[in-house]
């Protein structure tokens, strides 16, 4: 049995065809006026960015994926050596007992925190270097700047969002690694005094500080760029910068906190002696004196010079020394000094960032 089909002319078996294809690919996979079942699909998937924001992020995925890959590896990193050191202690009898009797085994998980301490207070110089110093320097340097100021987002709005992504990813970067290395030093915060709240490696890494000075280094690498104009001047110059910060912040961060001073009992002049006992274990010490009976302080070098013991009590005799004194800061302190100092970073950053929109914005071009 033969099938014939009858040809056309004026397209009419094409017109035909195509209607039946398209009814049996809507019967396969549903009606054609189904068309909104496919938006629906699309509306319940995750956001995505758009716009400014997804041109922003993929510009500089590469250092914002980096810095929280290196996040995740430096907490995963932080969380296995926090349960390393709680295993020791427990096994240890911590806290009934003292962990200065245990210097010798302690001393690997010490270790560990000087190799995690080292990498966290470089952090603001990398970010700096790395990601604020290029951020606007590269586009102005490759002629970016100007394709986006002839397009219909204005520069505010540019400057704007790279600002806010770039501030978002080093604020959850850095807070997230600050409350983690906090997590992992608390146990023996108050029971190891070896470790130096106020060093750089402890005060710098906790609290609100590595935010602080991580966003003002970004922020002012950023601003440096936009005047060299230049990548790699903007990068020498902002590790400069960066370096000037963190020791400027060594040197005025102890002022944040108030000095306590304790003092020895009198003794009768030219008797040994005894130095204060309600100074913690924990505090930061500034500064040992001897006391005279009117007050006046004396350095702990005198009378060291003195040939004979009895030669050193008359002098000590002489110069009416009664007793001691120590000024230190306790570590009750720590926070409120932290604070005080980033609450300065913080404004000054600000300062940056509205100078960036005042004057830099007129450079982006």
């Amino acid at each position: 049995m033969s099938t014939f089909t009858r040809p056309s002319t004026d397209g009419e078996n094409r017109t035909t065809n195509e209607t039946m294809n398209g009814t049996m690919h809507a019967t396969k996979n549903g009606p054609r006026h189904g068309a909104p079942n496919a938006t629906t699909t699309q509306a319940t998937r995750r956001p995505r960015l758009s716009g400014m924001t997804w041109l922003v992020w993929r510009q500089h995925r590469a250092a914002f994926w980096t810095m929280i890959a290196a996040t995740v590896l430096c907490v995963a990193w932080m969380v296995y050596q926090r349960g390393q050191m709680m295993d020791f202690l427990g096994a240890y009898g911590f806290p009934a007992k003292n962990l200065d009797d245990a210097d010798k085994e302690f001393k690997p998980y010490i270790g560990a925190f000087t190799t995690v301490t080292t990498g966290l207070t470089a952090i603001p110089v990398m970010l700096g270097v790395l990601l604020g110093a290029p951020l606007l320097a590269g586009d102005l340097e490759n002629g970016t700047a100007k394709l986006i100021a002839a397009q219909s987002v204005s520069r505010n709005r540019w400057l704007a969002t790279k600002l806010a992504l770039t501030g978002l990813v080093v604020t959850v970067t850095t807070v997230t690694l600050s409350a983690v290395f906090a997590w992992w030093w608390n146990p023996i915060k108050l029971h190891y005094p070896d470790i130096d709240w106020a060093s750089r490696e402890f005060f710098n890494t906790t609290g609100p500080a590595p935010v602080a000075l991580s966003l003002l280094s970004v922020f002012g690498g950023v601003l440096i760029g936009v005047i060299l104009r230049r990548t790699l001047a903007a990068m020498v110059v902002t590790l400069g910068f960066t370096v000037a910060l963190q020791a400027v912040w060594g040197y005025f961060k102890l002022s944040f906190g108030d000095i306590v001073t304790a003092t020895s009992k009198p003794v009768s002049p030219g008797t040994p002696i005894t130095f204060p006992s309600s100074v913690p274990r924990t505090a930061h010490w500034l500064d040992t004196s001897y006391v005279s009976g009117s007050g006046k302080l004396f350095d702990l070098t005198t009378c060291t010079e003195t040939p004979t013991e009895e030669a050193t009590q008359l002098c000590m005799k002489k110069a009416d020394i009664v007793g001691s004194s120590m000024d230190y800061i306790p570590m009750s302190q720590m926070s409120g000094m932290q604070w005080l100092g980033a609450s300065i970073l913080f404004a000054l950053t600000v300062g940056i960032v509205a100078f960036l929109f005042i004057w830099g914005r007129k450079r982006l071009v």
